[in-house]
Formats: C-alpha cells, structure tokens, sequence
C-alpha cells in the first residue's frame, strides 16, 4: 500500500469517492458525533489534527457510474472506493454541508464562493446543466445514496418513487442535526475557523490498494477502527467476497451478489423502521441464525476437522456461537470446493441464506415494532407487552410462532401465554429450569409440536411454578425487601395503568412506555417508578402518621408495593419530600398526582396518606396481580402477610376482608390539555 498525509481539500481534488456496497452505511451516533466535534473545537488556529486513516481503492469497474461517466473522461476525475474511514469522512461531509446551509447565495467563505465550495465539495453540473455528478456518495444501489442527495444536500430528484429510510439514513439525519445546532450560535467569522478547521486542518492518512490486495479480505482486516462494524455488516462483506470465488459463470456470480446487496438493503429498510435500539444488528442476525439453523441440532465441522453437534438448549442473545459459527466455521472461502460434495459450501446455498434472511427480517420487524403494523388490537397489545418485559429468548419464540402458525387464533393463545410466563418468570425464575424455552422454538419451527401443545405446555408449566411452595416464599420475600428494586415494577406498574384506562373507558395514554436508548439524551425528566411516602420523610405531616411505627417497619412501608407510583423525576424533584397535600399539586403549577397518569390520579383521591393507605393499595395492586395473570395468592389475609405487613394489620386491627372489599376509586382525566398531563416509565432491556 501507498500512503500519504492529506488535508479534505486535498482529497477532494479531482476525486470522487464512493461508499462500495459491501459496506456498511453510516453509523456514528452521539457519542462519536461529540467527539469529532470536540477535536474540531479545541483545535489551535494554524494547527493540525491527525484524524484517522482513510484507505481508498481505485475504481475499475466504474464504468457503471453512469451519471459520472462525463466527468471521469473530460476531466480525468480519479474514481475511487471508500475501504475504510468512511465515518469519519462521512462526518466531515456533513459538517460541510450543515455550514453550507447556514450561508446566504451570495456570500464566500475565506474568500471562497459557495458555488465554488460546492462544486469542489458536492458536486459538478455538466456544462451547468442538469446532468450533476456528487464528489462523495454511495454506488448507485445504496438506499443511503438518494437520500444523501435529497434529504442531506438537498439537491432535487429525478427517482419519483419513495425514498427508503433505514438506520443509516436516520443516522445522517441526526448527525447534521446535531451539527446543524452547534453551528447556530456562530458568526459568520467563527463559520469561517470551522470551515478551515475542517477543510485544511484535519490530516487523514491515505492509504491505496494495490491491485493484486484482496479489498473484501482488507476491509475486514481493517474493522478495528472507529465504530466497529456489527456481525450482520461483516457477514455481508463475507458474503460478497465469497460470490466472487465460486468457479461459476460471471453472470451467476454477479447475480448472486445482487441478491445479497438487494437482502441485506431489505434487512436495514425494516431494521430501520424500529424505533427501539434494543433491537440490533446482533439480536436480528442471532434472531435468523435461529430461525435459518434451529429446527434441528446443528451438526458441524470444526476448524480441527472434528465434528460437532450444536443444540439449543442454553443459546441465548449473548452467545457469540452464532457469530463464530456464521464467520468462522460456515461462510468461509476454505469451504468452497472441498472433496465432500456434501460438506461443500455452494452458490446456492449462499443465495438462500441471503433470501431467508431478507423475509426474516419482515417477521422480526412486525414482532419489534407492532405499532406499525396492520395487525389486530389484541395481537398488537400482547406483542407490546412481550417487547416491555424484553426477555430475548421469549422474543426469538415469538417470532418463530410467527413464522410458523398461520392461524391468528392459535398464534394470539400462544402469545398469551408466553407473556405470562414472561410475568412469572421475573418473580422467580429458576423454577422454569425445566422448561427451555429455546428448545420449545426449535420444536415450534421442527413441527416436533403444535401451536395447541405448545400453548398447554407452557401454560402448565406456569401453574406449576406459581402452585409451588417456592413461588410463594418469592413473593413474600419481594414484600419483606421492598417491591422498589423487582425488575418488573415498570411492567407492572404500566399494566396496572392500562387496566385504569379501561376502567375509566378512555382511549387516551397517559403513561408512555420509554426504554433506554442510547441515540436519546435524557434530561432531568428520565421518567421512573418512585415513593409516595418519601425515603427521606422529615415533613411533619409524615411524622405524624408515621412516626408511631418502628424505623424498620417505616421502612418496610416506604418499600411497599402499594406506595410506589409511576411519576417523572422532574415531577418527583419538584415535589421532593413534601407533604401528601403537596405532592398532590394545585391548579396554579399544575404539577402533582392530580395532573399526572391514571395511576397518580387514582392516588389523588385518597383523603389523606397513611400506613392504612399503603396496606389498601398493596391488597388492591396484588388483587390486580392476581386476576391478571391469573396467579392464585390466597385471600385478603393471606395477601397481608405477602405484602410483609403483618405487622401492620395487628398493630391496627385492620380487618383484612373489609379493607378489600372496598372497591378502589375509578379516577377521571385530568381536565388538562392531554400533552401536559403525560409521563413515563423508563423501561430496561
């Protein structure tokens, strides 16, 4: 390899550079955004800044560029393919173009035109006419490539048909948004630094590939660099390399790498289409490595030449056997052409991994993100709730019951019952060591059962567990330590509120469901589950109520399941340790219980909050438990002593059966505009 230091202004000198298709699209988010920027803004005037390496192949094949032939014969533009640096050159395009778009027509940049930027920059017309070719870009087949030109320089179109939006493109999208807003407050004097910054003083260091380098085999070598490629990206790359081996006819080869391309622009269209980050690259390609794999034990030759059986009894998302079987023991060169036809890897086997996992990807799609979708009510509910509780091996069953029961009636039984055992499983789950759900999809997907059998398995199971000693001692150990710290008190929490809006017979959500994701910044307003009765309860009117009981059985209360509350934090900060008539707000500020979800609202109506409060709605959130899982708990004492309140009960001569009895308070909506009265449940993985 060549190799040379080089400013942006050089290398975009009589250059067009080209993102080639076995690559990924771009997929730097905020945190390598805010670094790029930061190298911008802490560097010295008249300094350089070494940025990364930026390796480049030239282009033979261009001659299927056709909207740059002009420009490559009349002006002796080197065509080139981007191997590697793409991000980082990427980023700096969008940097440019966000500075562009804050500068009139008319004005220059260091004595620069803005049509002279953007022919050097953007792209050249043909004799000034319609005929334009981009210096920078995607080959012609990239969805990324007409929404760079579109969406990102804005330029007109000439494809009539809808432009397809995937990660990528959402992610160039929020990297010029985000520069677009650090860009803001500057002059036209600090656009100016900036620009040379980018343009003069970021130094890549260039590398060429000579011909006789195997570019597939280097791009993968290379991927230690910046954002590290995801195993579905690589094994895309393998893909294509490997087209390019089989001793077939060119014509096949070609085709076969155009189905590849075209499966995996399929697989990031749908990919792109689901807003959680929860579901990756790596849970789709671990989700089809089942799907393609799993109807059997997997049978094997290592790379020692032994043979091996791969079962699925313990596979799970984060085993990596998927990806080192995928890349190192099944698409591999060493495999083509081996003296066993039957241990051969062929051209047709490679085109039909690449066809299943392009449908697949549809499958995992509507599974993912069923808000989408045109589905029915009841599907689309259960499917929200599977996604909520975010237990991957139950998520993998339920795309495979989705590729394999036709029937919506059967399927939505299944459902219903995976979400149960999903329930029951964060309350105690090693009393389901018996049932191995991966084993449950391979027999689903093998047709060793049927959707009715399966259905009643589970089912069974579940009753098994929750009729045992065991499961007992679980839920009265949960009363004893506190409910705050059960991983499932947003799900419960938020099914509880659903129930509420059926109560009160209302199609408005009042309570978000919000996961973590790592593309959003959360603000003071991360939304969770927190204390009615405060941890830090120094405000008389807490004392008061309060203060007759001892120091731990106080803090048993401030744990218990029925003084935990869905509100923001902003709201809970607001409110901080004050009194209950203070946390239940006022007209004035319109913050507080009476202004937030049903759940809030339903607290507001209680008079006043006592230890006896706390007891009430423990029993009603267990009665709730119970009829909505179906899990027997007992009768009113017994639910007393799983809410590890005992204590209460005798010190108050509280009669359980009258305190359950009365029927809970069905609230009304806030008489607020609905965009004020929202909130949210942060939710987990």
């Amino acid at each position: 390899m060549q190799s040379e230091l080089k400013s942006l202004s050089k290398i975009f000198s009589e250059t067009l550079l080209r993102i080639p298709d076995y690559q990924r699209g771009y997929a730097w988010g905020q945190k390598q955004l805010k670094d790029f920027w930061n190298d911008i803004e802490q560097l010295s005037d008249g300094k350089s800044h070494y940025t990364g390496v930026l390796t480049l192949q030239p282009a033979e094949d261009h001659a299927k560029w056709i909207e740059d032939t002009w420009i490559i014969a009349s002006k002796k533009y080197a065509p080139l393919y981007v191997v590697d640096g793409q991000q980082r050159l990427t980023t700096a395009v969008l940097l440019l173009q966000s500075i562009l778009d804050r500068i009139e027509d008319s004005q220059t940049l260091n004595y620069t035109s803005k049509s002279e930027i953007i022919k050097k920059y953007v792209f050249e017309s043909k004799d000034g006419g319609i005929s334009r070719s981009y210096i920078f870009g995607y080959e012609k087949d990239n969805p990324s490539d007409e929404f760079l030109k579109t969406r990102i320089f804005s330029a007109p179109s000439d494809n009539h048909s809808v432009i397809e939006e995937t990660i990528y493109t959402r992610n160039l999208t929020e990297a010029k948004a985000f520069f677009s807003e650090r860009l803001k407050p500057l002059d036209h004097r600090q656009l100016e630094h900036v620009f040379t910054k980018v343009t003069q003083n970021l130094l890549f260091n260039i590398f060429y590939i000579e011909p006789e380098l195997d570019v597939f085999v280097t791009f993968e070598t290379m991927n230690n660099r910046g954002k590290l490629l995801s195993h579905l990206e690589l094994l895309k790359n393998r893909l294509i390399y490997i087209s390019t081996k089989f001793k077939i006819e060119t014509s096949e080869c070609e085709a076969l790498r155009r189905a590849v391309n075209e499966s995996w622009k399929s697989v990031y269209h749908q990919l792109g289409k689901i807003q959680s980050s929860r579901f990756d690259d790596d849970t789709f390609l671990n989700t089809h490595f089942f799907c393609y794999f799993g109807a059997t034990p997997l049978k094997y030759t290592d790379s020692d030449g032994d043979e091996q059986t791969h079962t699925w009894k313990y596979a799970s998302r984060d085993d990596d056997f998927f990806k080192d079987f995928l890349l190192d023991q099944h698409f591999t060169a060493r495999r083509i052409d081996l003296p066993s036809k039957a241990a051969s890897l062929t051209a047709a086997q490679v085109y039909d991994y690449a066809k299943s996992i392009r449908s697949v990807a549809e499958t995992f799609k509507v599974v993912a993100n069923p808000d989408a979708e045109n589905i029915g009510v009841d599907e689309r509910t259960v499917l929200k709730q599977l996604n909520r509780i975010g237990n991957h091996r139950l998520f993998l069953l339920t795309v495979v019951a989705y590729r394999t029961i036709k029937s919506k009636d059967k399927r939505l039984k299944l459902l219903r019952e995976i979400e149960r055992l999903g329930f029951v499983f964060q309350l105690r789950g090693y009393l389901f060591q018996d049932l191995q759900v991966n084993e449950l999809a391979s027999a689903l997907l093998g047709k060793r059962v049927t959707p009715e059998d399966l259905s009643e398995k589970i089912r069974c199971a579940v009753d098994a567990a929750i009729s045992s000693p065991e499961f007992r001692e679980a839920v009265r150990w949960l009363g004893k330590s506190g409910y705050y710290d059960w991983r499932a008190i947003r799900y419960f929490m938020y099914e509880y509120e659903q129930q509420l809006r059926v109560k009160s017979k209302t199609v408005r959500q009042l309570l978000d469901w919000r996961e973590d994701d790592e593309r959003e910044e959360y603000d003071v307003d991360h939304k969770t589950v927190e204390h009615i009765y405060p941890q830090r309860a120094g405000h008389g009117y807490w004392k008061e109520r309060f203060n007759t009981l001892k120091v731990q059985e106080r803090n048993v209360l401030k744990n218990s399941l029925g003084n935990l509350l869905p509100v923001s934090h902003a709201k809970n900060a607001s409110l901080s340790n004050g009194s209950f008539p203070e946390k239940l707000g006022d007209a004035s500020r319109q913050v507080g219980y009476r202004y937030g979800c049903l759940s809030e609202i339903q607290v507001s109506m209680e008079p006043e909050w006592t230890p006896t409060s706390i007891l009430r709605r423990g029993l009603y959130l267990l009665d709730f438990m119970e009829k909505r899982w179906s899990i027997r708990l007992g009768n009113a004492e017994e639910k007393i002593d799983l809410l590890g309140l005992r204590f209460l009960a005798n010190a108050m001569s509280i009669d359980a059966d009258e305190l359950l009895a009365i029927e809970p308070p069905t609230p009304p909506l806030p008489d607020i505009p609905q965009n004020k009265c929202k909130t949210s449940v942060s939710g987990s993985a």
